[in-house]
């Protein structure tokens, strides 16, 4: 049974993320979907919105997949709302500090080009800025507060996107 301090150190040790990140993306995605229903707008030739699209969304995907496996391996949680009990900083957390939210970036842009809606790219703006503020730099924060010198040392050499 757990003592009301143990509880009380499982509710603290999250980033307190402001929402799950996909759901973030998501209603970017319903947002810009709403608008093209009523004011459609295509922007690319449907062959190239198909061919760009489809290798934005399977390369995120399967970046999405190495992240996951890695987090797996490591034995530490990738959903932001349960603790960190692992800092990554090699292969793909090497090159980005959010290589899965670049990768949702990635496949944002994929499913945009795909429905050739140019509706869907105005709401990706105000996403990343949620991200940012809501997700990321709260993540951030609490990474620091969790491994100290060893996550400054990582986050001033490899960069936060790409």
């Amino acid at each position: 049974m757990e003592t009301k301090s143990e509880k009380k150190l499982k509710e603290t040790d999250i980033p307190g993320v402001i929402a799950p990140p996909l759901l973030i993306f998501l209603s970017g995605l319903l947002i810009g979907g709403l608008i093209s229903w009523f004011f459609p707008i295509p922007f690319l030739p449907t062959v190239l919105g198909y061919a760009m699209g489809g290798i934005l969304v399977v390369s995120g995907l399967g970046i999405i997949f190495v992240a996951n496996l890695m987090m797996t391996k490591a034995n530490t949680n990738i959903e932001p709302w349960k603790p960190t009990t692992a800092l990554l900083s090699t292969g793909i957390y090497g090159k980005s500090r959010n290589p899965v939210y670049a990768a949702l970036v990635m496949v944002y842009l994929g499913i945009s080009f795909v429905i050739n809606s140019f509706w869907l790219l105005p709401p990706l703006i105000p996403v990343l800025i949620v991200m940012h503020f809501g997700v990321i730099l709260r993540e951030e924060r609490y990474l620091e507060g969790k491994f100290g010198d060893d996550y400054r040392e990582y986050s001033g050499r490899v960069r936060r996107w790409i």
